[in-house]
C-alpha cells in the first residue's frame, strides 16, 4: 500500500488525528488547511485520493469538488457534519465518490477509503476511459464537447436530457445514483418522490443504447435505490 491521500481539513486536531492514523494505515498523506492549498497540491503530486471537509478557509469543499472533476476521475470522499451540503455534493452531480459523516470512526474511516480505491483500480483495469471530453464505456463513445453517441462507431441520437443522464452515469462508473440524485442533477429542481420522470427517460435510453433493453448491460437498475453505470458485460 502506497497510494497519496490528499487530506483537506482545516481544523488542526481532526486533521493530525486523522493523518496519523492513515499513516499508520500505510497511505502516504500530503496535508492542505485550506481550499486554495488543496488545488495547488492536487495540480502539484500525484495523488490518488482526496479526503475532503466541506467547510474551508478561502474556498469551499463543493467548488473544489467541481473543480477538480473538470479534470480528473480519482476518488473524492467528503468529511462532513452538515447534510444538506454532503447532498448537494452527491447529488447534484458535482461528482464526490462518497462521504463520512462527522463525528466519524477511524475504522469507518479506513474501510470507505480502501473501498474508494478498490473501486478506482477497478475502473482502470475496465473498459472506461475519460479521453479528454469523450467518455468510453464498453462500446460507447460519448463526446460531451459535440454532444454525440457513438455505438461501434454508428451514432445513436439521443435528447438533451438522454444525453445528460447517459454522461452522468458514464462519469460515475459502478457508482449508484439515487432517482432523486439523477433529477435534482439533470432537471436541476428538487426532487419530491415522483419517479416517473427517471423512469421514462432511463427506458427510452435503454431502448437506444442497449442490444436487449429488457436485459440492460449499460444502465442496471438497483432495486429500491436507483441506477448505476455498469462496467463488465
Amino acid at each position: 500500500m502506497n497510494e497519496l491521500i490528499l487530506l483537506v481539513e482545516d481544523d488542526e486536531q481532526i486533521h493530525e488525528m486523522v493523518a496519523n492514523h492513515l499513516k499508520k494505515e500505510g497511505y502516504r498523506v500530503v496535508s492542505a488547511f485550506d481550499g486554495d492549498e488543496a488545488i495547488t497540491l492536487f495540480s502539484q503530486e500525484k495523488i490518488d485520493l482526496i479526503l475532503l471537509d466541506l467547510m474551508l478557509p478561502s474556498r469551499n469543499g463543493i467548488d473544489i469538488v467541481k473543480e477538480i472533476r473538470e479534470e480528473s476521475l480519482l476518488p473524492i470522499l467528503i468529511m462532513s457534519a452538515k447534510d444538506s451540503d454532503v447532498d448537494k455534493a452527491l447529488g447534484l452531480g458535482f461528482g464526490a465518490d462518497d462521504y463520512i459523516g462527522k463525528p466519524f470512526s477511524l475504522i469507518e474511516m479506513t474501510a470507505r477509503i480502501n473501498a474508494a480505491l478498490r473501486r478506482s483500480n477497478q475502473y482502470t483495469q475496465t473498459p472506461f476511459a475519460n479521453q479528454g471530453n469523450k467518455i468510453a464505456v464498453l462500446n460507447l463513445i460519448i463526446d460531451l464537447d459535440n454532444f454525440t453517441v457513438l455505438k461501434n462507431g454508428k451514432g445513436i441520437s439521443l435528447t438533451a436530457k438522454e444525453f445528460q443522464l447517459l454522461s452522468l452515469l458514464a462519469a460515475h462508473p459502478n457508482q449508484v445514483f439515487t432517482k432523486g440524485q439523477l433529477f435534482e442533477s439533470v432537471w436541476k429542481d428538487a426532487y419530491y418522490g415522483d419517479d416517473n420522470v427517471i423512469n421514462v427517460h432511463i427506458r427510452r435510453l435503454r431502448s437506444k443504447i442497449e442490444d436487449d433493453p429488457s436485459k440492460p448491460t449499460y444502465i442496471k437498475t438497483i432495486w429500491g435505490i436507483g441506477y448505476k453505470m455498469e462496467l463488465s458485460k
